[in-house]
């Protein structure tokens, strides 16, 4: 081979090894890309089925059951329009409690319960998750809105 094919041939090797290379990136990143849906489209059935995705919002009063001599749970948790149930085994964040601020990580089990494999709890007063405090504010907004305007699906009282 003349010096001039070696050199077109190295480059088209590289070339085709950074392309590989990209590609195997996307993929992962696409396979790890974790994605935040709000509660009310979890109730309504709009999540990723066959991934893990995030959900947030508070942690609702008296909702928290505790299995005895197990660090198996179950809690609710709303967006103040809706609620999803919530199972999580494993320890808790110290600020983890009723009327705070979570994120789950996690899918929708078969029973419409959302199977959590981490939660998140804000780690200072001030503190919500971006996501958490918008869609919160969001559905506050439209809690203030007459009725008529805005579909009554999830609301309560």
């Amino acid at each position: 081979m003349k010096p001039r094919q070696q050199r077109m041939l190295a480059v088209g090797l590289a070339i085709v090894g950074v392309g590989i290379a990209a590609a195997l990136t996307f993929r992962a990143f696409d396979e790890n890309m974790m994605f935040f849906v709000e509660i009310s489209d979890v109730v309504a059935g709009e999540y990723p089925k066959e991934r893990n995705f995030r959900i947030g919002g508070l942690v609702v009063e008296d909702s928290i059951e505790r299995e005895k001599g197990s660090l198996a749970m179950t809690f609710r948790v709303t967006d103040m329009r809706c609620e999803v149930g919530v199972e999580y085994e494993g320890v808790l964040p110290d600020l983890f409690r009723e009327g705070q601020g979570v994120v789950a990580h996690g899918r929708m089990g078969n029973d419409g319960v959302f199977v959590a494999d981490k939660i998140l709890a804000k780690h200072d007063e001030n503190y919500m998750a971006p996501e958490v405090a918008e869609s919160l504010a969001q559905h506050v907004d439209e809690k203030m809105q007459p009725l008529q305007e805005v579909g009554t699906e999830c609301v309560s009282g």
